[in-house]
């Protein structure tokens, strides 16, 4: 019997714990599959965050590790030096990257380091319940901005992907989404292209994935993807940020 499609084997027998419409699960499964590929399972390290993919140690079939809120690329950076020829990655969401984390993505992105970040950008902190994210968009209701969030009050949301491309350091930045076929297509190129450029010693790569949370947004997911595309897309564009 011709076999159509299983399961990569760089994700474990493990159900799932994301909300139903989460982006979480097809961005895992292409992390999984890229691993496979370039046959780095039993040699990859994935240091976790904190938050919604607080668990992602129970999913991935490489060796993982837990790093404390924001400090995945501080733990990624001893773990690389440590074991250079291994591949590394830091699986991270917009709070914990973008937030409590800023600095230590910045520094390492400065100083070159050659590993990958997979930055998952909702635009909502998911775990915690909705509230107010360095990537709200404007107008974008949160529960710590009921009324939508504004420029005036908040400021404008950050594009990680742009800031960090101006550090010497990272190499390789590009943004894509998972909203539909054609997109996890490109999505599943980049992580590809990420790994592959860090493996090469080149430097600090980075794949911002925008995703969606139909939870938190208060949409079915649908809806929720269609905004990635239509509203999310229009202010964090899509494509290559950058690349050496």
């Amino acid at each position: 019997m011709t076999t159509v499609y299983r399961k990569t084997k760089g994700l474990q027998d493990t159900p799932l714990h994301y909300c139903p419409g989460c982006s979480h699960g097809i961005v895992h499964k292409l992390v999984g599959e890229v691993m496979e590929e370039l046959g780095i399972i039993d040699t990859t390290i994935a240091v976790c965050p904190v938050g919604c993919a607080v668990f992602a140690g129970n999913y991935f079939a490489c060796d993982t590790i837990e790093a404390a809120h924001g400090r995945a690329p501080a733990v990624a950076t001893g773990i690389k030096r440590t074991h250079p020829d291994q591949p590394v990655f830091t699986y991270q969401g917009d709070g914990d990257l973008a937030s409590i984390g800023a600095a230590e993505i910045v520094h390492a992105a400065m100083r070159g380091e050659k590993f990958t970040t997979i930055f998952i950008n909702n635009a909502i902190y998911g775990m915690t319940g909705g509230q107010m994210a360095p990537t709200t968009l404007i107008g974008q209701r949160a529960t710590t901005a009921p009324l939508g969030r504004t420029k005036d009050l908040h400021g404008e949301p950050i594009r990680m992907a742009e800031m960090l491309s101006t550090m010497g350091g990272l190499v390789y930045a590009e943004r894509v989404c998972v909203a539909d076929v054609p997109n996890i297509i490109k999505a599943k190129k980049a992580i590809k292209k990420a790994f592959e450029k860090q493996m090469n010693n080149e430097g600090f790569t980075f794949v911002e994935v925008l995703c969606a949370c139909p939870t938190n947004w208060g949409m079915t997911t649908l809806d929720a993807n269609r905004w990635v595309k239509e509203e999310m897309a229009a202010y964090y564009p899509l494509g290559v940020i950058k690349e050496v």
